[in-house]
């Protein structure tokens, strides 16, 4: 008889950028390495809405993400993960300044370009998530990525 694969997990993120070429990119104080800012789908919303309540929890944005650049499937080790990403458009100077992390999930924020992030800040399983969701951004288009393992 086999298994019943386990129902998947969601979470939805932003691509916010400063215009000059970089991303913004958060530090989560309870794993290792750097995301998107963004998180969990709880039940009842919508991969926007989430994004958007994301957003305002962690870092003080409120803002409600643009198109959407992104869907992924993940097989990762604690099952099956939708991501969503959407385009969070450009933070002007005055937003940056006003950015405020929820400490009890972030410990750090920074904008870089993507050739600044190492492959110790981005598993590397994770990279093409990155590069879908960037290239979906500049080409104007949408992608869809499955990644096994």
């Amino acid at each position: 008889m086999n298994a019943t694969p386990a129902r998947p997990t969601m979470s939805a993120a932003a691509v916010l950028t400063n215009g000059q070429g970089e991303y913004l990119i958060v530090k989560p104080g309870y794993r290792k390495g750097w995301n998107l800012p963004g998180g969990g789908v709880d039940e009842g919303e919508t991969p926007r809405q989430a994004c958007t309540r994301e957003l305002k929890e962690e870092l003080g944005i409120d803002r409600t993400p643009g198109r959407l650049l992104l869907s992924a499937y993940v097989h990762t080790a604690d099952g099956p993960h939708i991501y969503w990403v959407f385009d969070g458009g450009t933070l002007s100077a005055e937003q940056q300044k006003a950015i405020v992390l929820q400490e009890s999930e972030l410990t750090a924020f920074r904008f870089s370009a993507p050739d600044e992030i190492s492959p110790d800040e981005i598993p590397p399983s994770r990279r093409p998530l990155w590069d879908a969701a960037l290239g979906a951004l500049t080409g104007g288009s949408t992608a869809h990525v499955e990644v096994a393992g």
